[in-house]
Formats: C-alpha cells, sequence, structure tokens
C-alpha cells in the first residue's frame, strides 16, 4: 500500500489525461485516478479498496466487498457455501444493491450496518433495518453465517529428542541449518519417530544419522505439543549417555558441548524452553547423572 501511495505521488495516472479531465498541470496537482483500473494497477490495492476509494471520495457508483458487507450479503440470502466460494456471486450482489445515486452513503451504510449491528457475534437483529428481508433471521440462526469451509487437518508428527549428556555433565546441542522458519536457531537433536518405531530407537537413529554418536537411550524426561500454523508435533524427550563417536554436523551448522547454565545464552525455539526448565529442575534435583 505504501508503494502505490508513492507511485501515486511520483506521477499522474494515464486515464485522466487520456479523458481529457484536466490539463497537464491539473494532473499532476491531482494524481488520484477516477478509475478503478487506475487503482487497481496499485501495489497492495484490491476491487474492495479501490470501489471503496472511488465511491467515498469521488462519490462514484462502485460496490464494495470487504469483510462487514460480506458477512451481511450472506445473512440476508443465508447463502449455504461458504463466501470464498462464491466471490463472484457476492460481487454481483453487491453492484446489484447499490444504490446508483448515492453510492457514498449506501456503501458507508453497508459498511457501519455490518460492523455495528450486523455483528460475527450475538448480531443485533432487533435494529436491523433489512430484518425483514433477512433470510439467516427467518431461519433463526443468523450468527450461523456466513458457513465456514471445514477445518483442514493439520499433519500430526511424533519429534523423538534426544538431551545428550558427557561423562563431564555437559550437554550436545546442534545449530540448525540457516533455510526455514527456524534457521539458525540451536536445539537438541532429535527427528520423526518412524511408523512402527520405539521413540528410544528413534532418539538413537536420529542422533546416529545425523550426529555420528552412538547413546544410550535413558528415561524420559518430558513430553510436550506444540503446534505451528501447518503442523503439530509432539516432542517425546529423552535422557541420553554418551557412548562413542565425535559429534559431527552431518544436518546441522555445527553441534556443541555446553554447561547446562550456558543453554540460556544461546537461542532457541520457543518449543524447547519448557525442555530446558526440565532439564535444569533435574540436575537440581541431583536426579541426573553424569553421562
Amino acid at each position: 500500500m505504501h508503494q502505490g501511495a508513492r507511485q501515486l505521488l511520483t506521477q499522474a495516472p494515464p486515464d485522466q489525461a487520456s479523458q481529457g479531465q484536466a490539463s497537464q498541470g491539473q494532473a499532476l496537482r491531482d494524481p488520484w485516478p477516477r478509475q478503478l483500473e487506475g487503482w487497481l494497477a496499485l501495489p497492495g490495492v484490491g476491487p474492495s479498496t479501490a470501489g471503496s476509494i472511488l465511491s467515498s471520495a469521488y462519490d462514484l457508483p462502485h460496490p464494495i466487498l470487504d469483510g462487514n458487507v460480506r458477512r451481511l450479503l450472506a445473512r440476508l440470502l443465508a447463502c449455504p457455501q461458504p463466501p470464498a466460494r462464491q466471490q463472484a456471486a457476492y460481487w454481483q450482489l453487491s453492484h446489484t444493491l447499490l444504490d446508483r445515486r448515492h453510492p457514498r452513503a449506501f456503501n458507508q451504510a453497508l459498511m457501519d450496518l455490518g460492523a455495528s449491528v450486523c455483528t460475527p457475534r450475538q448480531p443485533r437483529c432487533g435494529v436491523c433495518p433489512w430484518q425483514g428481508h433477512c433470510a439467516a433471521y427467518a431461519a433463526g440462526d443468523p450468527a450461523r453465517f456466513p458457513v465456514k469451509d471445514a477445518a483442514k487437518t493439520v499433519p500430526f508428527q511424533v519429534i523423538g529428542v534426544g538431551v545428550v549428556l558427557d561423562a563431564d555433565g555437559r550437554v550436545l546441542i546442534d545449530q540448525r541449518l540457516p533455510e526455514g522458519l527456524l534457521g539458525g536457531l540451536w536445539e537438541f537433536p532429535g527427528g520423526k519417530q518412524e511408523p512402527g518405531e520405539a521413540i528410544a530407537a528413534t532418539i538413537a537413529r536420529e542422533l546416529r544419522e545425523e550426529l555420528a554418536i552412538e547413546v544410550q537411550v535413558g528415561e524420559e524426561l518430558i513430553r510436550l505439543e506444540h503446534a505451528y500454523s501447518h503442523k503439530r508435533l509432539r516432542f517425546v524427550v529423552h535422557l541420553c549417555r554418551w557412548s562413542s563417536g565425535e559429534p559431527q554436523p552431518l544436518a546441522s551448522q555445527q553441534v556443541r558441548w555446553v554447561r547446562p547454565e550456558q543453554l540460556a545464552d544461546f537461542p532457541f525455539p520457543a518449543a524447547n524452553a519448557r525442555i530446558i526448565a526440565a532439564l535444569q529442575d533435574r540436575l537440581a534435583r541431583g536426579l541426573v547423572e553424569p553421562g
């Protein structure tokens, strides 16, 4: 949107000059488009924003379809499908209803009606001027509209994690590769559990594949779940004793042995904070022996 504003202020839109609405000097002084296409050509401006600008600023007959208006129209007709599946039909309805003599007042009234009366929860149907025409009100459950798409199934994965300690009580951590959402952060090593695989076997295998070390997988330290926008993870964390092999960053940037009290000096993903707290609690109570 900011880029579009800068673009407007640096040059006059071509549609004004071509229509002869003003002299060249006037066009430079007034760079604001009077055509829908002129606004749509600007970065960050969509059809509803463009229609809102043209109707509000210049009282030109252009429909709008923001979230409030979409909800209002969905209830007016009690549409059985989510609005996202019927965008063209919603635009057509907004265009049909538009008062072409007073588009500024009409569009503002639509937005105000959706924002203050036809609200997402507990709509104030008793004061709505469209109550007698509203199919959702007639159906007895206006808040059920607009209909929503069923929530998508989020992939679920179990991650085996090893908190590896050596004979000196140091903890092994590795730094993730730079790419991705959590790139560059530090973590306790581990990986995905394969189908039918015991979690202890998962941890031993992952540490062998990613760090070239052998460990003895001990008792469970903690298990926790963490949800991202695209997946849900369960971390099953076990204390491990380092047996053999010099740790190598086969799937990471680097590895380090650090004292438990040094863990706070390294940036970890949010899900690791509880792992660190559980480890430090065990250590404080003397319940963890060096590897």
